[in-house]
């Protein structure tokens, strides 16, 4: 590996643990610190923040692997994501934002969910916490799926240490990297640090198309499209074998925006709710950029390959097949940080907000209900540890699939949160035992659908996604249960300020 792939890579790691440092200094006395920042996060921070903390390794990976394998039809999956993001900022942020502060300065969101319904209090924050620290446990491992890849295929044997293969070291070298800046810096260390993963990210996906396209061996976007028509005449069709089921299966990914914890956070920790829209049109035009981005390197990716005949035996290393192939060391080093920061924004988040549920929703709720701040910090850095190394155990099988364990762990989180965050922002009359219904049929919902290989295939035809029938029964458990509660006083009311 020559030595300017190095270079990059080491510059990129000093930077994340330099910003781990500082945040370190800058802002962990207290909870609220550790754990949201101080609640003062700029809009530019906290939109970047949101949107590389959601968009993992399979923005990189997943997705490219996803459409240089089957065509334009499963970019459905990126329109899905981008429809739901918008919404989501449009209807939840500014809305999570007031209300978080307002219910006694929540900081996760089991606190929020039990302050908002104090009769089921306790319910809402165990339930919840173990749903979150068990799809983030499968959602981290995903991270460290895509971060052992990336070293199989761009290092190969040449990293490999003591009785670990490649593979391993790149699972255990990419969680202890993230460990060290989350650990010692918390929410503002991971908020920063994804804010500038998210800059690398975008950059990467503007130059890689860019030169797989119009450099030597790409031949223009005419030269392209003759191509991929050789490979399949449909290749670049939005409708190509796409079914109805097919088509909700993918759209429908967007549902899950509303119930991911990692991301939603950020909206919790945004400086004022007057600065949630400058927030908005920053996110969302990053996230169209990056999208866009990850469609091109997928499908003209697969016709740089049919072009020049490179064999390419996993879809998801196109990015890191091409990176190899067509940049000097120093930008190739920077492109695998750019996927390392695609994989590293989003498990540090995720460790984050597992870790503060287990602090706030566990310790001190059944261990420890006088522990202080210096304590819960320290009781939150052990957590984390512990999380990883869990996510780490999950993902020792080099043949998983990125995409798959994030779509589980994606459908899990929007079902059983997705339909409880914007009815308990927006109905005043939802009760709490309509919210542990929705939260529990959601999340069950989603596993025993899961369980059962429906989403594979369903009554002898394509699968149906999870989120679909987990969001649908969430979101009826919840209004009929909260109507059948609402004489017996189980609600309270939206406060207004």
């Amino acid at each position: 590996m020559a030595i300017g792939v190095w270079i990059s890579l080491i510059l990129y790691f000093g930077l994340m643990l330099g910003i781990g440092f500082y945040a370190w200094r800058k802002s962990t006395a207290s909870s609220e610190e550790y754990m949201l920042g101080g609640r003062n996060l700029s809009p530019a921070v906290a939109a970047l923040s949101a949107g590389a903390s959601d968009m993992s390794g399979w923005l990189l990976l997943g997705l490219p692997g996803a459409l240089y394998a089957s065509g334009l039809v499963e970019a459905w999956i990126g329109i899905g994501l981008f429809v739901g993001a918008f919404v989501n900022w449009v209807i939840v942020a500014p809305r999570l934002r007031e209300q978080t502060e307002r219910y006694d300065n929540s900081l996760t969101i089991p606190q929020f969910l039990s302050k908002r319904f104090p009769t089921r209090a306790m319910a809402l924050r165990t339930v919840s916490a173990v749903i979150i620290v068990v799809f983030f446990a499968v959602y981290t491992a995903s991270g460290l799926v895509a971060g052992g890849k990336l070293v199989q295929s761009a290092f190969g044997d040449i990293v490999s240490f003591a009785s670990l293969t490649d593979y391993q070291v790149g699972v255990w070298g990419t969680l202890a990297v993230v460990l060290a800046y989350t650990v010692v810096g918390g929410f503002l260390a991971v908020s920063l640090t994804d804010f500038c993963q998210g800059v690398i990210m975008m950059l990467a996906l503007i130059v890689m198309p860019a030169v797989v396209l119009f450099g030597s061996g790409g031949g223009g976007f005419d030269q392209a499209s003759e191509t991929l028509a050789g490979v399949d005449p449909n290749f670049l069709s939005l409708a190509n074998g796409l079914t109805f089921v097919g088509f909700l299966s993918a759209v429908t990914w967007g549902l899950g925006y509303f119930g991911q914890p990692h991301i939603i956070v950020r909206f919790m920790a945004i400086r004022t709710v007057g600065e949630v829209s400058k927030a908005r049109n920053i996110g969302m035009t990053w996230m169209g950029i990056s999208l866009i981005g990850a469609v091109c390197v997928g499908v003209f990716g697969r016709a740089y390959a049919e072009r020049n005949g490179l064999n390419v035996e996993d879809s998801e290393t196109i990015f890191i097949v091409l990176a190899n192939l067509l940049f000097h060391p120093l930008v190739t080093g920077f492109l695998f940080a750019a996927l390392l920061a695609a994989i590293m924004s989003t498990i540090s988040s995720q460790l984050l907000v597992a870790s503060s549920s287990l602090t706030e929703d566990f310790y001190r709720l059944f261990l420890r209900k006088e522990a202080g701040d210096g304590e819960s910090v320290m009781v939150g850095r052990v957590c984390v540890l512990i999380v990883g190394l869990i996510a780490a155990f999950i993902a020792r099988d080099p043949e998983s699939q990125v995409l798959g364990l994030v779509s589980n762990a994606w459908a899990g989180f929007g079902a059983a949160f997705g339909p409880l965050i914007i009815l308990s922002l927006m109905w005043p009359r939802m009760s709490g035992a309509g919210a542990v219904a929705g939260l529990v049929s959601g999340a069950v919902t989603v596993l025993v659908w899961i369980t059962l290989g429906w989403n594979s295939s369903f009554l002898g035809g394509p699968g149906v996604y999870e989120i679909i029938p987990g969001f649908i029964v969430s979101w009826l458990a919840i209004y009929g249960v909260s109507l059948a509660t609402q004489s017996s006083g189980e609600y309270r009311a939206i406060e207004t300020t």
